[in-house]
């Protein structure tokens, strides 16, 4: 079993959330996701968020406050590692203060976009978009919600 702990940026602005368009190198199916990734090792999951906007859109952010946790297992046949895979998810409700949308150099993120909440819902969109969102939404007090079921438009 392989193991990842991310971080992850719920940015909403006026009714709208910042979302990736993630490619994988591979060549496989693109969806939007929201921007963050794995720590660094010895990084501070805080940090990590931070520094993967900066990376992943060009834009600078600070953290307003901690949203929730998320850990799923993926069975093997959904995982693109080719195993099973646990993630562990730390979002984070972030601000944007500064920068310009661009793709990400060298990487897997074609380009980030503004994109009203109404529109999610039609996006091939990854399952880490439908955690995000609720938790910046209902602000659970527990910083958990219902796990996602994935298919049709929702993927790992």
């Amino acid at each position: 079993m392989s193991f990842r702990l991310a971080a992850y940026a719920v940015c909403l602005d006026g009714g709208r959330v910042l979302v990736a368009h993630y490619v994988p190198p591979n060549g496989g199916e693109s969806n939007w996701t929201l921007p963050g990734g794995r720590v660094e090792h010895a990084e501070d999951p805080y940090d990590a968020v931070i520094r993967e906007v900066a990376e992943e859109t060009g834009c600078d952010a600070v953290v307003e406050r901690l949203l929730g946790v998320d850990s799923r297992v993926i069975p093997a046949a959904e995982s693109t590692k080719g195993s099973v895979h646990q993630n562990v998810g730390i979002f984070y409700a972030v601000r944007i203060t500064g920068g310009k949308l661009r793709p990400e150099p060298n990487g897997e993120i074609a380009e980030s976009v503004w994109t009203p909440y109404a529109d999610v819902a039609g996006l091939r969109r990854s399952s880490l978009v439908d955690i995000g969102l609720p938790l910046a939404q209902i602000a659970p007090p527990t910083g958990h919600v219902a796990p996602i079921p994935v298919g049709g438009l929702i993927r790992h």
